[in-house]
């Protein structure tokens, strides 16, 4: 019973965390299912369901605030739903992916704390031909190892300068939610594999997402959102290079 506990009170400070800043916590759900030796077969559905709960709880968090801007998701979403749905169907090994990826989050981490203040009243617009080949790759990876894609889109937007903090939260939400459903419907394609004790997961992490995506919507600073993203991509990182 303890562990059981443990296990839903580790889901909800991902599930809280990850909100603040606009994600469904969909890498932290794999991370915690490795570390508590959930079977694998599961593992993927469990975080794509739990991320679209949570992705859906913090885009309305950040709408409701103004923060969604539609001109900075259209372009990325385009190739990344139907590279999610291709993606969440094929079975690849993914250790070269995790290098990658981890060494990209990384990188983005530590590029937002040591130049967290760099906000500027005007955002570039973002070329079409960029976001149609990013939205690919991000939607592809999503579907293939079970995330949402926001871990990889908020730091292109931030980094880009093609949105402030707390707009790049809004649409990477949305971004979230939105993969999420097409890589679930890749997956069911095949069969879904689900837990009982799921329902039981997606209220804890739906209660915690509401209280994470109220404080990053309404309580956080533009500044003290980057340094909760950085802490994020780190923790991320270090589930990709250990777990």
């Amino acid at each position: 019973m303890q562990y059981e506990l443990l296990f839903v009170i580790c889901l909800m400070v991902v599930a809280f965390f990850y909100s603040s800043i606009g994600h469904g916590g969909a890498s932290g759900y794999l991370a915690v299912m490795a570390l508590f030796s959930v079977q694998p077969e599961i593992m993927r559905s469990t975080a794509l369901l739990l991320n679209l709960f949570v992705a859906g709880i913090a885009f309305y968090s950040f709408y409701r605030e103004g923060y969604f801007r539609w001109k900075l998701l259209w372009p990325f979403l385009i190739t990344s739903m139907p590279a999610a749905l291709l993606g969440a169907r094929l079975h690849v090994n993914a250790n070269l992916y995790k290098i990658i990826l981890g060494a990209f989050l990384l990188f983005a981490a530590f590029r937002l704390v040591f130049n967290p203040k760099n906000e500027t009243p005007t955002t570039r617009d973002i070329p079409l031909k960029f976001g149609l080949a990013v939205g690919l790759v991000i939607g592809f990876l999503s579907g293939l190892i079970g995330i949402g894609g926001g871990i990889l889109l908020t730091p292109i937007l931030l980094i880009g300068r093609y949105a402030r903090a707390k707009e790049a939260s809004a649409v990477s939400a949305l971004f979230i939610l939105l993969n999420s459903t097409t890589g679930l419907i890749g997956l069911a394609t095949k069969g879904l594999h689900i837990t009982p004790e799921i329902s039981l997961w997606i209220v804890a992490t739906l209660g915690a997402g509401f209280l994470g995506s109220f404080t990053g919507s309404h309580r956080l600073s533009e500044v003290s959102l980057k340094r909760v993203l950085s802490f994020v991509l780190i923790l991320a990182t270090i589930k990709l290079f250990l777990i």
